[in-house]
């Protein structure tokens, strides 16, 4: 039953709920300026809720779907999860996830922190979005792909030292090369080495997740497509990094493994916060597949997405339906 307040008290509960709740004002000088104690204050303040005098609304951000970023949170025991609300698909979906992974990575971002940045069309719309960093070091994490000035990741890393006022760490090496001996030579080139010998200093890391099968990873179009399609054979299902995974997160293609310049899933476990930003179409089984290597501590996908994942951790077996 709603408590009746006879007008003089409806008039009085109006006066304090509006000072506590509009007015910011404490409980002791309410009750000061009424002569009541602080106790009938407090009742006062819970009988105007129960008659609807005083209602309180939670507004939810429209892009951002709280409830579904808490429920994948906690199915994959992430440390962050961001579902952004119908960020569209292609261009407008890379946009929509890099300017919400920027606004976080502005959150997270500590000074003197060391940064580690991967390279993907996600990314790239990342930095774009970008407009202030507190001062840090930036590492790239991962050579250089063939593809746009925009995309190339030496380009990101520069572009987000140049933001965040620090000093950068670029690679000027591709990031798939055609033997083991060419890349061993390069990671000990003194240029290639300084910057890899930053991955154990890293503090935060952004990195994307690419999908081998459907084919949405830049790595795999960088090969042959004979050697793509015979390294899907063997079971690679997802790239971070240009570190292959089966569909349950286990490590493949170590011969491709011998010959990438990149940052390896052992150092990217060791790093303390390392956020995957990645989403749409065709993207969920590689998402899901990289979330069970345990590298990834906070994820920013779209919402078609993240219900797709969420369905398929409490699932049996490692697909997507």
């Amino acid at each position: 039953m709603k408590p009746a307040f006879r007008p003089a008290e409806l008039i009085r509960a109006t006066a304090i709920a509006r000072r506590y709740y509009i007015g910011g004002e404490s409980k002791i000088r309410i009750a000061e300026d009424f002569a009541i104690s602080r106790f009938k204050v407090a009742r006062i303040l819970d009988d105007a809720r129960a008659a609807g005098i005083v209602r309180i609304e939670i507004a939810e951000p429209t892009e951002v779907d709280t409830d579904l970023s808490h429920q994948l949170r906690t199915a994959y025991g992430l440390h962050q999860a961001i579902a952004v609300v119908n960020p569209g698909e292609g261009g407008a979906m890379h946009r929509g996830l890099g300017r919400i992974a920027a606004e976080y990575l502005t959150e997270i971002l500590e000074e003197d922190d060391t940064l580690g940045l991967a390279c993907s069309r996600t990314l790239n719309a990342m930095t774009l979005a970008l407009d202030e960093l507190p001062r840090c070091t930036v590492v790239q994490l991962t050579g250089v792909l063939p593809g746009g000035v925009e995309e190339n990741s030496v380009e990101l890393v520069r572009r987000v030292a140049s933001l965040a006022r620090g000093p950068a760490y670029p690679i000027y090496a591709p990031l798939v090369v055609s033997d083991p001996g060419t890349a061993d030579a390069l990671r000990a080139q003194p240029q290639v080495a300084g910057a890899m010998q930053r991955y154990g200093e890293l503090d935060k890391a952004v990195v994307a997740i690419g999908s081998w099968s459907p084919t949405l990873s830049l790595v795999r179009d960088a090969l042959s497509p004979a050697e793509g399609a015979a390294l899907e054979r063997e079971g690679v299902q997802a790239e971070v990094c240009a570190r292959t995974v089966d569909v349950h997160g286990t490590p493949t293609a170590p011969e491709l493994t011998s010959r990438i310049i990149a940052i390896t899933l052992e150092q990217l476990r060791d790093v303390p916060e390392v956020v995957a930003v990645a989403g749409g179409a065709g993207k969920a089984q590689a998402i899901h597949s990289v979330l069970k290597t345990g590298v990834v501590s906070s994820l920013v996908t779209d919402t078609t997405t993240a219900r797709t994942l969420i369905e398929a951790a409490g699932g049996p077996g490692g697909s997507v339906g």
